[in-house]
């Protein structure tokens, strides 16, 4: 389907080409034609499939049809999102998609300006854009009003669950005009119950849509899992840099203090890159993110604050340096490669500590992940170490390298006890040298907690 075989007015298509849009995704071509038409929607749809184009296209659409209700201190419409990262992103496509309409669009979260943002929106808008803390904070200093909001709009509602502003959005909810006053839109990568409870609720008989249900993640991403020790895991992750010279990397992991120490050896190491964790103020994280988009910065770090939110066209491999302990979160990693139909590739580490996850992952995706034989080769032994004020880092796995020196064989017997992670049954004999099996570490300790810093 066409863009311009729907009902959308010429101003809005101008910014549809603007964009570079012309055939309509999956999830545009489901629900535009509902929402155009002012019906409430609900849309089930993975990361990267142009859920933000779907719904900034059909209140732009109607803004301009529907009569406005005069000036005030009610914004026409509002789009809450989780993360000061995917407001960014929201904004950033609806001034593409609004410009020729003009249309007064403001995005407002924290870690930036606050009175200049304050100062803008008392002004009066036509799309306010906003993270749940900051459009409280406003709306109870009375700087705007929601009683005259014609449209609505939560992006990510179960992330919003996830992050604890479920509350939050709620109180939003109340102090906006009657849910058959106004017509909201909801999307989101996964649809639990209390998701569409809070969608029955809060909005007027929606049509519920939903894109691949069955298949989690994107069809696009291969994706491949290499069975690694904690104390092997930079090596191998210098390893597979090198390979594959050229890429634009998303490295995640689920400590702020390992991603901290992956940059560090990974810049010691010819690999100029940056971590993005949820204690940088919003400046710096601006420019990382700007740096990374533009391609002067070739490998991001992230803990989980980044694994949704981000649009940034052209990210070759997300490489998983620990596995996620919450399978959904594998799925919004992940989804930050094959953006918009592009091909990508998603690359997990399965080490001691985090390996009890990967059954949990697979049963939700409803697939085998391939498992990758590691080999010697694979693995890079000669890195540079960092030095730090107290002592010498060791590699961010925070256990002791054992492996042998550069350009040895790796010695039979040598390395620790393992398991095969998918039987879940620990081995008792030491591992061998390797032939192309992959094999596991010891799981019989109990893993250590995960913890996800969020925005």
């Amino acid at each position: 389907m066409r863009f311009d075989e729907l009902d959308i007015p010429a101003p809005v298509l101008e910014g549809i080409k603007t964009a570079g849009f012309a055939e309509c995704t999956p999830v545009q071509a489901l629900t535009l034609p509902a929402s155009l038409q002012g019906k409430d929607i609900t849309a089930q749809a993975q990361t990267g499939t142009g859920k933000t184009a779907a719904f900034l296209i059909s209140v732009f659409s109607r803004m301009l049809t529907m009569p406005t209700p005069g000036r005030g201190p009610s914004p026409r419409a509002l789009v809450i999102a989780p993360t000061r990262e995917l407001v960014v992103q929201i904004d950033a496509e609806a001034r593409i998609l609004g410009g020729p309409a003009g249309f007064k669009i403001l995005p407002v979260f924290g870690g930036i300006d606050y009175e200049k943002q304050r100062s803008d929106l008392s002004k009066g808008v036509d799309l306010l854009i906003g993270t749940p803390g900051r459009l409280i904070d406003y709306l109870k200093q009375k700087v705007y009003s929601l009683s005259k909001t014609q449209f609505l709009v939560i992006d990510e509602a179960d992330r919003m669950f996830d992050m604890g502003f479920i509350a939050d959005l709620r109180f939003l909810l109340r102090r906006m005009s009657p849910y058959d006053k106004r017509q909201s839109m909801l999307f989101s990568a996964t649809l639990s119950h209390r998701v569409l409870e809070l969608c029955y609720e809060h909005m007027n008989n929606p049509e519920l849509f939903s894109v691949t249900p069955e298949q989690m993640t994107v069809e696009v991403v291969e994706q491949e899992l290499y069975h690694v020790g904690k104390d092997e895991k930079f090596g191998f992750l210098l390893g597979f840099l090198r390979r594959n010279a050229g890429g634009h990397f998303i490295i995640f992991c689920n400590m702020k203090s390992t991603a901290e120490k992956l940059q560090l050896f990974l810049n010691a190491n010819g690999f100029d890159s940056a971590a993005l964790t949820g204690d940088i103020d919003q400046k710096k994280r601006m420019k990382i993110l700007s740096r990374f988009k533009d391609g002067s910065l070739s490998v991001l770090v992230a803990t989980d604050v980044a694994s949704r939110g981000l649009h940034i066209d052209g990210v070759t491999h997300v490489i998983n340096y620990d596995l996620p302990q919450d399978a959904e979160d594998y799925v919004h990693r992940i989804g930050r490669t094959a953006r918009a139909g592009a091909g990508g590739k998603a690359i997990s580490l399965a080490c001691e500590d985090y390996v009890l996850s990967f059954p949990e992952i697979e049963a939700y995706i409803k697939q085998k992940i391939p498992v990758i034989p590691v080999t010697d080769e694979m693995i890079v032994t000669d890195y540079k170490k960092v030095s730090t004020r107290s002592r010498r880092s060791e590699p961010p796995s925070f256990g002791k390298k054992t492996g042998p020196k550069s350009g040895q064989r790796r010695p039979h017997g040598g390395g620790q006890k393992t398991s095969d992670s998918r039987s879940g049954g620990p081995s008792s004999q030491r591992r061998p040298k390797r032939s192309g099996k992959p094999s596991g570490q010891n799981t019989n300790q109990k893993p250590a907690p995960a913890t996800s810093t969020q925005s």
